[in-house]
Formats: C-alpha cells, sequence, structure tokens
C-alpha cells in the first residue's frame, strides 16, 4: 500500500468512521472509549480529520481509531495497521489497488483499467448457488434486475464464492469491476481489479431516462437491486463515504439537462443522512423517504415488503 492509497483512508470522515466503530457522535464530541468516561470528552475535529480526548490522551486520525476500537482475532484493541487498513477499506468501500510493481521503472508507467480482461464475464453472466441463494433467497431480488446489471459470480482458487458487479459509464462502456465476498464476516468483503472506477452505479440506465422522470439515489449495489426490482430506476453512490467532486458534477448535470425528480430512502445511520445532506445540496429537490423503524437500509424494507 503506497502513500496514496493511505491517504484514502485517512481522509475518510472521522466523525463517520467513529459511529461505525460503535461511537455515538453528538455535536462533535463523544464518550471516550479509552477510559471510563461519562462525559463526553472525545473531541473530533472535522477541519483536521482527527480526534482528541482531553482526559486521557489519546489522539490520532481515522487508522488510529481504527486499530485502537476493533476487535482482532478474539482480542480487543491493540490490532495491526495493515489489519486497521483493511477494515477502514473494506468498511467504506474505498479501493484499493491490488496490482503492485516491482521494479522502479513499474512505478513510473500508468496503469490503467483493461476492460477486455473482464467483458466476458457479463456477456453470459454466470451465477452459482451461493450467488442465486444470495440474491434471490435471500434478497428476494427480481431477476430481470440482475440480469439488466449483467451481475456475475466466480468462485476463487480457495473455494469462496464472490458476486462479480460491473460498473459501467453513461455509454455502456465497461469502466471497473467490484468483486463482493459472499462468505458472511469475511474479510476481504470487496476486491477491485487494478484501476477500476467504481464510481456511481447503474449509470447505463440514463440513457432510458426521459425528462421529468422520477429517479432514485440508493447507497450502494444492493439497495439499487431493490429500487430496480420494486419497479423504481436508480442509481447509486458506492458509500456514504465516497462522494467525489466528479460525482457531484455528474449529479448537477443530470439534473439540470433532464429536469429529473430526485428521490432517496437514506440508510438509518448517521453517514446515510450525511449523504442525504450533502446530495441535497447538489440537487436541492431530493426528496427524503423515511424508512420503517426495524429497516436500516432499503434492502431490509423491500425484503419485509416481498415477506409480507
Amino acid at each position: 500500500m503506497d502513500k496514496y492509497e493511505l491517504q484514502k483512508l485517512r481522509d475518510l470522515p472521522i466523525e463517520g468512521v467513529a459511529e461505525r466503530l460503535g461511537l455515538r457522535v453528538k455535536m462533535h464530541k463523544s464518550l471516550c472509549p479509552f477510559h471510563d468516561d461519562h462525559h463526553a470528552s472525545l473531541s473530533f475535529c472535522t477541519r483536521n480529520n482527527t480526534f482528541r480526548c482531553f482526559v486521557c490522551g489519546a489522539h490520532g486520525g481515522t487508522i488510529d481509531l481504527a486499530i485502537r476500537l476493533l476487535p482482532y482475532g478474539g482480542r480487543s484493541g491493540g490490532g495491526s495497521f495493515k489489519e486497521a487498513c483493511k477494515w477502514l477499506a473494506d468498511s467504506h468501500n474505498v479501493i484499493l489497488d491490488e496490482w503492485k510493481p516491482t521494479t522502479e521503472k513499474a512505478f513510473t508507467e500508468t496503469k490503467t483499467f483493461d476492460a477486455s480482461r473482464y467483458e466476458g464475464f457479463f456477456l453470459r453472466p454466470w451465477l452459482s448457488d451461493e450467488a442465486r441463494k444470495f440474491l434471490f433467497d435471500e434478497r428476494r431480488l427480481d431477476p430481470r434486475v440482475i440480469s439488466w446489471c449483467r451481475v456475475s459470480s466466480w468462485r476463487d482458487r480457495n473455494g469462496v464464492n464472490w458476486l462479480q458487479i460491473p460498473y459501467y459509464n453513461v455509454d455502456g462502456k465497461l469502466i471497473g469491476v467490484q468483486n463482493r465476498n459472499l462468505q458472511k464476516g469475511a474479510s476481504p468483503r470487496f476486491k477491485f481489479p487494478y484501476g477500476s472506477q467504481c464510481s456511481i452505479y447503474n449509470l447505463q440506465i440514463v440513457k432510458r431516462l426521459k425528462a421529468g422522470d422520477e429517479l432514485w439515489i440508493a447507497e450502494g449495489c444492493s439497495d439499487t437491486w431493490s429500487l430496480l426490482s420494486s419497479g423504481r430506476k436508480a442509481i447509486a453512490i458506492p458509500s456514504a463515504t465516497l462522494l467525489s467532486p466528479k460525482d457531484k458534477e455528474l449529479l448537477s448535470s443530470l439534473s439540470s439537462s433532464l429536469l429529473l425528480k430526485w428521490n432517496m430512502y437514506p440508510d438509518k445511520d448517521a453517514p446515510g443522512e450525511r449523504l442525504f445532506l450533502q446530495l441535497k445540496e447538489i440537487l436541492p429537490d431530493l426528496q427524503h423517504h423515511q424508512l420503517p423503524v426495524d429497516c436500516k437500509d432499503f434492502s431490509d424494507y423491500y425484503v419485509q415488503l416481498k415477506s409480507q
């Protein structure tokens, strides 16, 4: 992992990381987990993206927080730097390069995503029994949606099953692949081929939109599949912490050119609500739809509706 990849992890919003680690952040403060705290002495500085406790002295950034709070291999806290980085990348859908050059010359070469290596997988998508169980039995998704999105699967040399999810640009060109581990609780949860551009998901639907259409914004592929299966047109931001300037520009352009009616079911957590507020700045007409109390995201809600 080079310094640029580490910077991606250090730039993750510190309060969002804290909440995913189980801390309750309010007004940039929370109870400090590093001592017996009853007065919310752990403070977060969003400007410097750091935390500090003014009682026990604990301080640092996103990686330091993950090292100290995550349980590793049955031990609580005290994890390694590498383990913390892996968790941050997996839990926030941060793309870390799989390929690593071994020579000085290779470091100077620009290597991009090689779509030709992966296009064949999605011409005739294959789904393993494990993938079908996850998509159709557990998630209750419409097979036509999975076919439209060209979701495929594969099994690695260790027998682990992965979903293989293609990302296309507006013109239908393959620009990236996300591999999702189907083994519950396994790490890593995601893998990305070198150079994958996995930003806004399901952009190929844009060609089918008409002026005034409703378009739903989801957080992640699974919620997109559920929205599509419920009869809605949808795209997705890959993660609540990964709304890039380029994505904002694209959404703003779509909004102005097609006069779309924007809708969203934010995930029921602080990062989800924060993502909604970020999108609301770009899309002032974005409508907030509330999930039921017992549903953490739209995928949960969709399964609940299908079970009734």
